[in-house]
């Protein structure tokens, strides 16, 4: 059973709201009875972002409207704890989120442009800025180590690692204005992973619907054949081995795609809307499990604080 269809039966159980297409879904793709989540300490806190640390078993979920606070929540508890607050280290808002192998983890600071190395006790190791105008939106570690941060306000992407004297210094690691087409207004450049071999990177462009290979040795750019498919609306993206899964917030749906080995094509394997009083930004997997962000974009307040982050099983 594809993750997709366990998906449905996880979104069905956590909503009395469901859009029928996703009731429809449920019919043809039935799966077991799943957790329904974790809550937040309050109510009416937009999110973004989730980053895994796999070592402490420790998930963490950014902030938006409440001057970046950082959430962190234990695979084996319910609720979910304010950990940093928000409004310190120039942090008014938070976005993507991802940990390295020491349990760092690197904050992409939306459209402040700023972006923050945190330790896994909550010290800030770095607060750094880029360039006006930027966006920075998500942020995916690489095997050698270094955070690579997308601009959803133009064809950028940024690059954090440790220099001499082990000092964290942000560049500009990448324009690709001249290859990928920026359309504005719009969130261009959104969703980030790396490929497990440690060669390229993938890059979802939400406002056109593609999807963008780049090598890290050469920062060759290919563009992912999709087979005719378009993931527009693309946020975060989550990558295990050759299959990805795509979190297209305001299409509400996920879209499953098998990438080949080349990372330069992918068939879409299935496509499954997702809950219409939902809006889902992006997703960790996290011990056989995908942890989906539940940001509640689009909606009026107050938002709730139940089930905010949710959990379907991987098959």
């Amino acid at each position: 059973m594809s993750i997709l269809a366990r998906l449905c039966a996880t979104a069905l159980s956590l909503t009395l709201v469901v859009a029928a297409p996703l009731a429809q879904a449920h019919r043809d793709k039935s799966g077991p009875s799943l957790s329904s989540g974790y809550d937040l300490p309050a109510a009416g806190i937009l999110l973004e972002g989730i980053g895994y640390d796999k070592q402490r078993e420790t998930f963490y979920v950014s902030g938006v409207n409440d001057g970046g606070r950082i959430y962190r929540g234990r695979i084996h508890e319910k609720t979910v704890e304010a950990w940093l607050p928000g409004g310190v280290d120039g942090r008014t808002t938070a976005r993507g989120i991802d940990v390295d192998d020491h349990g760092r983890l690197f904050v992409a600071g939306g459209p402040s442009g700023r972006l923050w190395v945190i330790s896994s006790e909550g010290a800030t190791l770095a607060a750094l800025e880029t360039a006006p105008g930027t966006f920075l939106n998500d942020v995916a570690v690489a095997e050698d180590g270094s955070a690579y941060f997308t601009d959803s306000n133009q064809a950028r992407i940024w690059r954090v690692a440790r220099g001499p004297g082990k000092t964290w210094t942000a560049t500009l690691w990448l324009d690709a204005s001249a290859t990928i087409p920026v359309v504005l207004p719009g969130f261009n450049l959104g969703g980030i992973v790396a490929t497990p071999n440690g060669r390229h990177l993938l890059v979802s462009q939400g406002t056109t619907g593609r999807l963008w290979r780049i090598d890290l040795a050469t920062k060759a750019i290919t563009a992912v054949d999709l087979g005719g498919a378009s993931i527009v609306n693309a946020d975060g993206i989550v990558l295990r081995g050759h299959t990805l899964w795509v979190v297209q917030n305001f299409s509400r749906q996920i879209t499953e795609l098998k990438l080949d080995g080349q990372w330069d094509s992918a068939k879409v394997v299935s496509v499954t809307p997702t809950p219409a009083n939902r809006t889902f930004t992006t997703a960790k997997i996290a011990k056989g499990r995908l942890l989906i962000v539940d940001s509640q974009f689009g909606f009026a307040p107050p938002f709730p604080a139940e089930d905010r982050v949710v959990v379907t099983e991987l098959p």
